[in-house]
């Protein structure tokens, strides 16, 4: 397996030309604080979603550095305390961090890494690094679906 590869995945997700045609920072960045933290329909907030998937992955790349990371039993989904505009720049500022973090470290390992099993996890770190990329877009249309909903109301 071609590490570039999967790492172009992650990018093209994220801020480049993903084969959705949505990418989490465009769909971030159209959000303000207030469409961020609203709740409707007693589901969790954006917010709340944006603060899980920075989570996750932080959990899955201390996995596949072999650092594995506890998962709380809220599965990361917790009340959003500030929600001040400054406090959600500083949350899309935590999610480019998060992307720094994997793309920097895919970009230089061996594709031989991709082959290895996580002793933590039993899972492949190819299988660990592509669940990044499905568990991003499983939430990306999370977040598009809320933000219609929030705009209709």
């Amino acid at each position: 397996m071609d590490i570039s590869k999967v790492n172009k995945l992650i990018k093209d997700h994220y801020n480049g030309n993903p084969w959705i045609d949505t990418t989490i920072a465009a769909t971030l960045k159209q959000l303000t604080a207030k469409q961020a933290a609203a709740k409707t329909g007693g589901l969790n907030s954006i917010w709340q979603i944006v603060n899980h998937m920075i989570m996750w992955r932080t959990a899955l790349i201390g996995r596949v550095m072999d650092d594995p990371i506890a998962h709380p039993d809220n599965n990361y989904i917790e009340e959003i305390k500030n929600t001040s505009a400054a406090a959600w720049k500083d949350t899309i500022k935590h999610f480019e961090r998060s992307q720094k973090d994997i793309t920097s470290f895919l970009k230089s390992s061996e594709d031989k890494l991709l082959d290895k099993v996580s002793p933590s996890s039993g899972y492949s770190y190819f299988e660990l690094v592509m669940s990044i990329v499905i568990h991003d877009s499983y939430h990306l249309g999370q977040i598009v679906l809320l933000k219609r909903m929030i705009e209709e109301r």
